[in-house]
């Protein structure tokens, strides 16, 4: 089998010279690489088992990103059910009237399951078969159920296939419309562990059947999946389908959860860790704690569960108290906390962000010596933690014309001595380099002081009109006077979503003036009318 392509953290050449290779603590052990015996993806345990073999080039990081078909899905009922090298034979002529969209071997099969539609494969109507279509995450679990012994329309209806399988331990990759050969993988190693219709596991069965050798050992330790949230997106789950977290107060010491907190929030623990392709073995590593007891971690982050989290789905620990968020691969910037200092952000490594207090709006000032020593954070793609604003998070073109990454329109920096996960050396250098906390950070000394005579200042006019206003985003210099003026006959105001500006409802005719310092993006909302009457205001 083909080594498996791995993830890169996507960072700027300058970044990878200037900055340590890795960010660890001295607790690590174990780690997680590819071939580790600790942890598996889903790709390289079905390639072992012989349930994917792939498609010339093995199992590998190609062929587990292709869309995965109909007539895939089909092979791979078959080779469930034990029936593959018989349907290969097969030399019945009847057939579906697209089967000429496939080779030869594959045209066999699909005259067998045109003479067996005992096998849950009926085809796509008018004699068809779709081989080549793209299969979806719904159609995938109808074909495991019927492995496992049940029937559609009988045990459960197609509609409800995706509810029907969760109760049945398949739940993985539930809500893809397309599935990628990734997406079958994880689907095939959750299948093994569930039960069949008659009382024994799908892997028994398959080992009684020599679909998969006699001496083959089932997946062993924890499971790790991937849940599509529909307001935080993909997060992690263990292997019942409850959230995984990370701590803030993690970033500075790896034990910060102690005591109560862990009976609270229980350590995710096992021997052995099972993933999906999707993620990076390298990624995960293992913390052996003072007491001897051990926890998988992610990027340097320990993961817990939360125990008022009662059943699979349930996300309620997200932002509690402000340091505690839902885990998962996508983040871009995270949150650390510091004893003195309070919540700062970090990167997804844990590594500290800093601004500059000599930089003004969209500018940065540090060049040469100073970006050596604090190397400029390139534009970070990816989600952020919940108590974050998405707004406040962009870039500034530095004078070579490159981008950094930025917040509140102020640019972001790493510091070259910040060695360890969480370190924050960087804190008050000079009396003028520091950590950015976000319930606290309004700007720097040098943008905050910027003059703005009265007679350069802007007026710009909002009307509002036909419930709406205006079709394009509004952008303006700071300092610069917004009129809102409403001309419907129907009351309206503008709220700021981050609360910074709030007008009073106006009736017809009247006007309301506020003014903007700050650059940043505002987006408001009229509140009687908020689902549908939106704007925004672009501050430079």
């Amino acid at each position: 089998m083909k080594k498996y392509g791995r993830l890169l953290l996507t960072l700027s050449l300058a970044l990878v010279l200037l900055l340590p290779a890795a960010l660890s603590s001295a607790a690590e052990v174990g780690t997680g690489q590819a071939g580790s015996p600790s942890v598996k993806t889903d790709g390289e345990v079905t390639f072992e088992l012989g349930l994917l073999t792939g498609d010339g080039s093995g199992v590998n990081t190609q062929y587990l990103t292709k869309a995965s078909t109909r007539i895939q899905a089909a092979i791979i009922s078959l080779r469930l059910q034990g029936k593959l090298d018989e349907a290969i034979a097969y030399t019945g002529k009847n057939n579906f009237a697209d089967s000429n969209l496939v080779g030869k071997s594959n045209q066999a099969i699909l005259a067998y399951l045109h003479s067996h539609p005992e096998y849950g494969w009926n085809g796509a109507g008018a004699n068809r078969f779709d081989p080549l279509a793209v299969i979806s995450s719904q159609q995938l679990y109808k074909v495991l159920l019927e492995v496992l012994g049940y029937k559609s329309n009988k045990d459960f209806i197609y509609k409800d296939t995706e509810s029907f399988a969760a109760g049945k331990g398949l739940m993985q990759i539930a809500g893809v419309t397309k599935l990628t050969n990734g997406h079958i993988a994880t689907a095939l190693v959750e299948s093994l562990s569930a039960q069949m219709l008659e009382g024994h596991s799908l892997f028994e069965i398959l080992k009684e059947k020599g679909v998969v050798p006699a001496s083959a050992a089932s997946p062993a330790g924890e499971r790790l999946g991937l849940r599509t949230d529909s307001k935080l997106g993909s997060i992690f789950t263990d292997r019942q389908g409850r959230t995984l977290y990370y701590f803030s107060n993690d970033v500075q010491n790896l034990e910060a959860c102690k005591g109560q907190c862990i009976a609270n929030w229980p350590l995710f623990t096992s021997e052995k860790l099972q993933i999906p392709d999707s993620l990076n073995a390298a990624d995960f590593t293992k913390l052996t704690r003072t007491d001897g007891t051990t926890q998988w971690m992610y990027k340097g982050w320990p993961l817990y569960t939360f125990v008022k989290d009662t059943k699979a789905g349930d996300t309620v620990g997200e932002g509690a108290n402000g340091v505690w968020f839902v885990a998962k691969s996508e983040y871009s910037v995270m949150i650390g906390a510091h004893v003195d200092l309070g919540p700062y952000l970090t990167d997804a490594l844990g590594r500290t962000l800093y601004y500059f207090d000599n930089d003004k709006p969209q500018t940065s000032v540090c060049e040469g010596d100073c970006l050596k020593n604090w190397p400029a954070v390139p534009v970070m793609k990816g989600s952020i933690p919940s108590t974050l604003t998405s707004s406040d998070f962009g870039s500034v073109t530095r004078s070579d014309g490159s981008l950094q990454a930025a917040y509140k329109g102020y640019p972001l920096y790493y510091f070259i001595k910040d060695v360890n996960h969480g370190d924050v050396t960087g804190q008050n250098v000079n009396k003028v380099w520091f950590v950015v906390s976000p319930a606290k950070f309004t700007g720097t000394t040098a943008g905050n002081t910027i003059s703005k005579p009265a007679e350069t200042a802007k007026t710009y006019h909002i009307d509002i009109k036909n419930f709406s206003f205006g079709t394009s985003p509004l952008t303006v210099e700071a300092g610069s006077k917004i009129v809102f003026t409403n001309f419907d006959d129907m009351q309206h105001n503008a709220v700021a979503v981050n609360g910074s500006f709030s007008v009073p409802l106006m009736s017809k005719g009247e006007s309301q003036t506020i003014t903007l310092d700050k650059p940043g993006t505002y987006d408001y909302y009229c509140q009687p009318h908020k689902s549908f009457m939106t704007g925004q205001i672009i501050v430079k």
